[in-house]
Protein backbone atom coordinates (compact mmCIF):
# COMPACT_ATOMS: atom_id res chain seq x y z
CA UNK A 1 0.00 0.00 0.00
CA UNK A 2 1.80 3.38 -0.99
CA UNK A 3 2.07 6.10 1.97
CA UNK A 4 0.12 9.38 0.26
CA UNK A 5 2.07 12.60 -0.15
CA UNK A 6 1.95 14.61 3.09
CA UNK A 7 -0.01 17.48 1.88
CA UNK A 8 1.86 20.73 3.39
CA UNK A 9 -1.26 22.75 5.11
CA UNK A 10 -0.78 26.71 4.61
CA UNK A 11 -0.38 28.32 8.16
CA UNK A 12 -0.58 32.17 6.85
CA UNK A 13 -2.00 33.85 4.18
CA UNK A 14 -0.53 36.01 1.48
CA UNK A 15 -0.25 39.28 2.53
CA UNK A 16 -2.67 42.05 1.73
CA UNK A 17 -1.23 44.57 -0.65
CA UNK A 18 -4.18 46.88 0.41
CA UNK A 19 -3.50 46.76 4.20
CA UNK A 20 -3.36 50.17 5.65
CA UNK A 21 -3.85 51.88 2.21
CA UNK A 22 -6.39 54.38 3.73
CA UNK A 23 -3.99 55.34 6.76
CA UNK A 24 -1.19 55.59 4.31
CA UNK A 25 -3.01 58.05 1.98
CA UNK A 26 -4.09 60.41 4.67
CA UNK A 27 -0.47 60.68 6.12
CA UNK A 28 0.20 61.88 2.39
CA UNK A 29 -2.25 64.48 2.39
CA UNK A 30 -1.21 65.35 5.83
CA UNK A 31 2.84 65.68 5.49
CA UNK A 32 2.99 66.23 1.46
CA UNK A 33 1.90 69.76 -0.70
CA UNK A 34 -1.44 69.23 -1.85
CA UNK A 35 -0.29 68.73 -5.48
CA UNK A 36 1.28 65.19 -4.57
CA UNK A 37 -1.73 63.52 -4.05
CA UNK A 38 -3.81 62.65 -7.27
CA UNK A 39 -7.31 63.63 -8.63
CA UNK A 40 -8.50 59.57 -8.00
CA UNK A 41 -6.47 59.50 -4.48
CA UNK A 42 -8.64 62.52 -3.37
CA UNK A 43 -11.46 61.22 -4.45
CA UNK A 44 -10.84 58.02 -2.46
CA UNK A 45 -10.09 59.98 0.49
CA UNK A 46 -13.95 61.60 0.07
CA UNK A 47 -15.22 58.20 -0.11
CA UNK A 48 -13.49 56.98 2.83
CA UNK A 49 -15.89 59.21 4.93
CA UNK A 50 -18.94 57.60 2.51
CA UNK A 51 -17.77 53.47 2.49
CA UNK A 52 -16.16 53.54 5.61
CA UNK A 53 -14.40 49.68 5.13
CA UNK A 54 -15.20 48.59 1.36
CA UNK A 55 -12.49 48.94 -1.34
CA UNK A 56 -12.76 52.46 -3.34
CA UNK A 57 -10.00 53.01 -5.13
CA UNK A 58 -11.75 51.14 -8.48
CA UNK A 59 -14.54 53.56 -8.05
CA UNK A 60 -12.67 56.91 -7.90
CA UNK A 61 -10.95 55.55 -11.20
CA UNK A 62 -14.04 54.81 -12.90
CA UNK A 63 -15.30 58.61 -11.65
CA UNK A 64 -12.26 59.89 -13.24
CA UNK A 65 -12.84 57.74 -16.46
CA UNK A 66 -16.27 58.98 -16.79
CA UNK A 67 -16.01 62.67 -15.67
CA UNK A 68 -12.76 63.38 -16.70
CA UNK A 69 -11.24 65.52 -13.71
CA UNK A 70 -12.00 65.94 -9.89
CA UNK A 71 -13.41 69.07 -10.53
CA UNK A 72 -15.74 67.97 -13.07
CA UNK A 73 -16.74 64.78 -10.68
CA UNK A 74 -17.68 67.09 -7.50
CA UNK A 75 -19.80 69.77 -10.07
CA UNK A 76 -21.78 66.57 -11.70
CA UNK A 77 -25.36 65.88 -10.98
CA UNK A 78 -26.67 63.66 -8.63
CA UNK A 79 -28.63 61.46 -11.72
CA UNK A 80 -25.27 60.95 -13.53
CA UNK A 81 -23.42 60.28 -10.30
CA UNK A 82 -25.60 57.30 -9.40
CA UNK A 83 -24.97 55.20 -12.67
CA UNK A 84 -21.14 55.02 -10.97
CA UNK A 85 -20.54 51.38 -10.27
CA UNK A 86 -20.46 51.65 -6.14
CA UNK A 87 -21.69 55.54 -5.73
CA UNK A 88 -24.63 55.97 -3.50
CA UNK A 89 -26.06 58.64 -1.62
CA UNK A 90 -23.86 59.43 1.15
CA UNK A 91 -20.75 59.29 -1.50
CA UNK A 92 -22.63 61.82 -3.68
CA UNK A 93 -23.42 63.80 -0.17
CA UNK A 94 -19.66 63.97 0.68
CA UNK A 95 -19.46 65.08 -3.27
CA UNK A 96 -21.49 68.09 -2.38
CA UNK A 97 -20.05 69.21 0.73
CA UNK A 98 -16.50 69.06 -0.69
CA UNK A 99 -18.19 71.49 -3.88
CA UNK A 100 -20.21 73.98 -1.49
CA UNK A 101 -16.75 74.44 0.85
CA UNK A 102 -14.83 74.95 -2.43
CA UNK A 103 -17.22 77.59 -3.19
CA UNK A 104 -17.80 79.18 -0.02
CA UNK A 105 -13.71 79.45 0.14
CA UNK A 106 -13.38 81.18 -3.23
CA UNK A 107 -16.27 83.37 -2.09
CA UNK A 108 -14.75 84.69 0.78
CA UNK A 109 -11.48 85.77 -1.10
CA UNK A 110 -13.25 88.15 -3.08
CA UNK A 111 -16.34 89.56 -1.41
CA UNK A 112 -15.60 93.14 -0.12
CA UNK A 113 -12.47 92.81 -1.12
CA UNK A 114 -11.03 95.23 -4.01
CA UNK A 115 -12.19 93.13 -7.25
CA UNK A 116 -9.18 94.77 -9.69
CA UNK A 117 -6.94 93.64 -6.26
CA UNK A 118 -8.03 90.20 -5.74
CA UNK A 119 -8.62 89.38 -9.09
CA UNK A 120 -6.86 86.02 -9.65
CA UNK A 121 -9.15 85.29 -6.42
CA UNK A 122 -11.95 86.37 -8.78
CA UNK A 123 -11.11 83.82 -11.71
CA UNK A 124 -10.57 81.09 -9.63
CA UNK A 125 -13.77 81.51 -7.96
CA UNK A 126 -15.91 82.10 -11.27
CA UNK A 127 -14.15 79.09 -12.48
CA UNK A 128 -15.15 77.04 -9.92
CA UNK A 129 -18.56 78.17 -9.80
CA UNK A 130 -19.33 77.94 -13.56
CA UNK A 131 -16.75 75.76 -15.30
CA UNK A 132 -18.59 72.50 -15.21
CA UNK A 133 -21.88 73.74 -15.50
CA UNK A 134 -24.02 71.95 -17.83
CA UNK A 135 -26.18 75.12 -19.00
CA UNK A 136 -25.59 78.48 -19.81
CA UNK A 137 -25.55 80.95 -16.22
CA UNK A 138 -25.45 84.66 -16.06
CA UNK A 139 -23.80 85.83 -13.11
CA UNK A 140 -23.24 89.70 -12.39
CA UNK A 141 -20.96 90.84 -9.33
CA UNK A 142 -21.88 93.87 -8.09
CA UNK A 143 -19.26 96.76 -7.12
CA UNK A 144 -19.49 99.45 -4.98
CA UNK A 145 -17.86 103.13 -5.13
CA UNK A 146 -14.48 101.35 -3.34
CA UNK A 147 -15.05 98.88 -5.87
CA UNK A 148 -15.88 96.23 -3.48
CA UNK A 149 -17.57 93.11 -4.46
CA UNK A 150 -20.98 93.20 -2.51
CA UNK A 151 -23.11 90.93 -4.15
CA UNK A 152 -22.88 88.12 -6.17
CA UNK A 153 -26.07 86.76 -8.06
CA UNK A 154 -27.22 84.67 -11.13
CA UNK A 155 -29.40 86.84 -13.26
CA UNK A 156 -30.49 84.50 -15.98
CA UNK A 157 -30.50 80.74 -16.42
CA UNK A 158 -30.35 79.26 -20.08
CA UNK A 159 -29.93 76.15 -21.98
CA UNK A 160 -26.23 74.47 -23.29
CA UNK A 161 -25.58 77.04 -25.56
CA UNK A 162 -27.83 80.71 -24.69
CA UNK A 163 -29.04 82.19 -21.70
CA UNK A 164 -31.42 84.87 -22.51
CA UNK A 165 -30.18 88.14 -20.76
CA UNK A 166 -32.16 91.39 -20.15
CA UNK A 167 -29.57 94.86 -19.87
CA UNK A 168 -32.10 96.98 -17.96
CA UNK A 169 -33.02 94.32 -15.53
CA UNK A 170 -29.57 93.94 -14.80
CA UNK A 171 -29.35 97.84 -14.65
CA UNK A 172 -32.16 97.67 -12.26
CA UNK A 173 -30.57 95.49 -9.95
CA UNK A 174 -27.97 97.82 -9.76
CA UNK A 175 -29.72 100.70 -8.62
CA UNK A 176 -31.54 98.71 -5.94
CA UNK A 177 -27.74 97.73 -4.67
CA UNK A 178 -26.42 101.06 -5.33
CA UNK A 179 -23.67 99.80 -7.60
CA UNK A 180 -21.48 101.97 -9.09
CA UNK A 181 -19.53 99.46 -11.49
CA UNK A 182 -20.56 95.42 -12.48
CA UNK A 183 -18.30 92.71 -13.76
CA UNK A 184 -20.78 90.74 -16.11
CA UNK A 185 -19.59 86.92 -15.96
CA UNK A 186 -21.28 83.39 -17.94
CA UNK A 187 -20.46 80.14 -19.39
CA UNK A 188 -19.93 77.85 -22.54
CA UNK A 189 -20.93 74.14 -21.55
CA UNK A 190 -19.45 73.81 -24.75
CA UNK A 191 -15.62 74.21 -23.44
CA UNK A 192 -15.12 77.12 -25.82
CA UNK A 193 -14.80 80.26 -24.36
CA UNK A 194 -15.10 82.07 -27.41
CA UNK A 195 -17.99 84.85 -27.12
CA UNK A 196 -20.61 84.80 -30.01
CA UNK A 197 -22.08 87.26 -31.81
CA UNK A 198 -24.98 87.87 -29.33
CA UNK A 199 -22.46 87.91 -26.20
CA UNK A 200 -20.96 90.79 -28.01
CA UNK A 201 -23.82 92.39 -28.63
CA UNK A 202 -25.39 91.92 -25.17
CA UNK A 203 -22.36 93.72 -23.34
CA UNK A 204 -22.11 96.45 -25.94
CA UNK A 205 -25.86 97.77 -24.93
CA UNK A 206 -25.24 96.79 -21.11
CA UNK A 207 -22.34 99.12 -21.53
CA UNK A 208 -23.78 101.91 -23.20
CA UNK A 209 -26.68 101.44 -20.44
CA UNK A 210 -23.72 101.47 -17.43
CA UNK A 211 -22.74 104.66 -18.68
CA UNK A 212 -25.71 106.74 -19.26
CA UNK A 213 -26.47 105.63 -15.40
CA UNK A 214 -23.36 106.66 -14.28
CA UNK A 215 -21.87 102.73 -13.73
CA UNK A 216 -18.95 101.45 -15.11
CA UNK A 217 -18.96 97.76 -16.96
CA UNK A 218 -15.58 96.55 -15.96
CA UNK A 219 -15.81 93.24 -17.95
CA UNK A 220 -17.14 90.48 -19.15
CA UNK A 221 -15.99 87.02 -18.53
CA UNK A 222 -16.94 84.31 -20.30
CA UNK A 223 -15.81 80.65 -18.44
CA UNK A 224 -14.97 77.81 -20.57
CA UNK A 225 -13.88 74.43 -19.57
CA UNK A 226 -10.33 74.81 -19.16
CA UNK A 227 -9.83 78.55 -20.05
CA UNK A 228 -11.51 82.36 -20.06
CA UNK A 229 -12.21 84.87 -22.69
CA UNK A 230 -11.95 88.49 -21.00
CA UNK A 231 -13.91 91.06 -22.93
CA UNK A 232 -11.90 93.72 -21.60
CA UNK A 233 -8.29 91.91 -22.57
CA UNK A 234 -9.20 91.63 -25.87
CA UNK A 235 -9.83 95.23 -26.54
CA UNK A 236 -14.05 94.70 -26.71
CA UNK A 237 -14.43 96.95 -23.18
CA UNK A 238 -12.46 100.10 -23.07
Amino acid sequence: MKEKPTQTLKTSKEPNLRAGHRERLRNRLRNAPPSAVADHELLELILFRAVPRRDVKETAHRLINQFGDLSAVLAAPPAQLRKIKGIGEESITEFKIVEAAALRIGQSKIMHNKALQSWDALIRYCRTKLAEKKVEEFHVLFLNKQNQIIADEVLGRGTVDHTPVYPREVIKRALELDTTALIIVHNHPSGDPSPSRADIDMTKKLDNLCREFGMTLFDHLVIGRKDEYSFKNNGLLN
